[in-house]
């Protein structure tokens, strides 16, 4: 006997009409997904949550929307809505954006950009109650933020230099927030031998025995000081 997972009921918030007929469009091709909904600002959506019986999972939202904002809506639903999760899906990639949506209570910050597979895989993840920003995004960010604190080269007690690539500290800051080898080339859409490469190249790089001596060493270093 087949058990029906139970769908994911979404509602698409955007100003523009052609973008919320794609993001339908491609949706629709996933059992497990359920467009119930759509406004083309942030009051329209309130106006469904409002009078609608059918639990949502999930508000896949723009920022830029006429009288209210994804940001305004976001904050909204947090307050009054918080067993519903927000997706922001923005052309915007300053990161001042993303800090902005985060602390709205958006749970994912997504760039307009992004192909099929990460659309599904982070509207999975948010609704599974994790946070998300999409890879585009999370390298951006990563890179300028250890460029201004100079956390790319790290410099141990011996005096020798280790040199980490940008995909090493994104890789670094997932092992050090606990995720797994398999959980992180499902993030970064790599492989699980690729991810397990670069762990084993950074423990060789910094001489040290395992990945919890590996994580000590980058918080010690400097190189994972903005976690």
């Amino acid at each position: 006997m087949v058990q029906n997972s139970k769908k994911i009921n979404i509602l698409l918030a955007d100003d523009h009409h052609l973008v919320r007929d794609g993001i339908k469009s491609l949706l629709g091709k996933y059992n497990e997904f359920n467009v119930v909904g759509e406004g083309a600002d942030g009051t329209a959506i309130i106006q469904i949550l409002q009078t609608t019986e059918t639990p949502i999972d999930l508000v896949l939202a723009d920022i830029n929307m006429p009288n209210m904002s994804g940001l305004e809506l976001s904050a909204k639903i947090a307050d009054q809505y918080p067993v519903t999760k927000v997706l922001m899906l923005s052309m915007l990639d300053h990161e001042k954006y993303v800090s902005q949506a985060l602390q709205s209570g958006a749970k994912g910050y997504l760039l307009k950009s992004v192909n099929e597979d990460e659309l599904v895989f982070a509207i999975k993840q948010v609704v599974s109650n994790s946070f998300y920003v999409c890879s585009e995004l999370t390298h951006q960010l990563l890179t300028k933020s250890l460029f201004r604190t100079s956390g790319i080269k790290s410099k141990p007690g011996n005096g020798v230099k280790v040199d980490f690539t940008s995909r090493e500290i994104e890789i670094l800051e997932l092992i050090a927030e606990g995720f797994t080898n398999l959980e992180i080339a499902d993030k970064l859409f790599t492989s699980k031998r690729t991810v397990e490469g670069h762990r084993l190249q950074m423990i060789a790089k910094t001489g040290v025995r395992n990945t919890a001596a590996l994580v000590k060493f980058c918080i010690t270093n400097g190189v994972l000081n903005y976690v």
